[in-house]
């Protein structure tokens, strides 16, 4: 026998019903795990460009940035896709000189058309627009002083850095926290690139020309940041 009670509730429950059918799964599943570094053992994984002279730690279970202007980590091993790169980051408020809360900014699937096969062939200063002979893309959360989140895909020319409007973010929600870990997710697969934080997917792109292989790296500017729980993870079909 229906109720009011019980139409009341099944009303209500259609739509979350129908918000749950909306979100389709995704086509992926993580698989094997291909890397990680549990920052124990120092930067032997890492090769370091600084804009100028930066500090930057691997111990006790955390890579630290501490640095004064530009600085990107790149991870050494290239990787092939279908692969999605996952970590925890955090944006240091204590008191400290670089401690601004902007920049937890990545680049994935890079590669240098001065050096397609060999990232570390081409010199690189650490400053950003070196970085514009990139084939990559680019995801700067909290960037301009933690007022935008953007998603960019670098195509190897000088000043020329695509972004589409809607992957420019204002929205509080994809912007920075001090002092708070965030579990970043960063997909390549196939055609399909994506972009998450905690969960939530702040970006997706398809893109007909992908970039498929290449190397990541964290980039900051002016910043301290901390990162745990590295890895690099095998995707296939879910």
């Amino acid at each position: 026998m229906l109720t009011r009670r019980s139409l009341a509730l099944s009303a209500l429950a259609l739509p979350l019903a129908n918000a749950a059918r909306a979100q389709a799964p995704e086509p992926w599943r993580k698989a094997d795990r291909l890397y990680r570094d549990d920052f124990t053992q120092g930067l032997a994984h890492w090769t370091i460009e600084a804009e100028q002279p930066a500090k930057v730690t691997a111990q006790s279970g955390v890579l630290e940035l501490d640095a004064p202007a530009g600085i990107t980590a790149w991870f050494k091993p290239r990787l092939q896709g279908p692969v999605l790169i996952e970590y925890q980051a955090l944006a240091v408020y204590e008191g400290g000189r670089n401690d601004r809360i902007s920049d937890l900014n990545a680049f994935w699937m890079a590669t240098d058309v001065r050096s397609p096969d060999d990232l570390f062939a081409s010199p690189r200063t650490g400053a950003f627009t070196g970085y514009d002979l990139l084939k990559t893309y680019y995801v700067g959360q909290g960037g301009n002083y933690n007022s935008s989140t953007r998603l960019r895909r670098y195509v190897g020319r000088p000043g020329d850095r695509p972004m589409l409007p809607q992957h420019d973010l204002k929205d509080a929600r994809a912007l920075l926290q001090p002092n708070r870990w965030v579990h970043v997710q960063l997909v390549a697969y196939g055609d399909l690139v994506q972009y998450w934080a905690d969960g939530r997917k702040l970006f997706e792109l398809r893109d007909p020309d992908a970039y498929t292989a290449g190397w990541f790296g964290l980039r900051t500017t002016w910043s301290r940041l901390r990162f745990k729980d590295f890895s690099v993870w095998k995707l296939v079909a879910a």
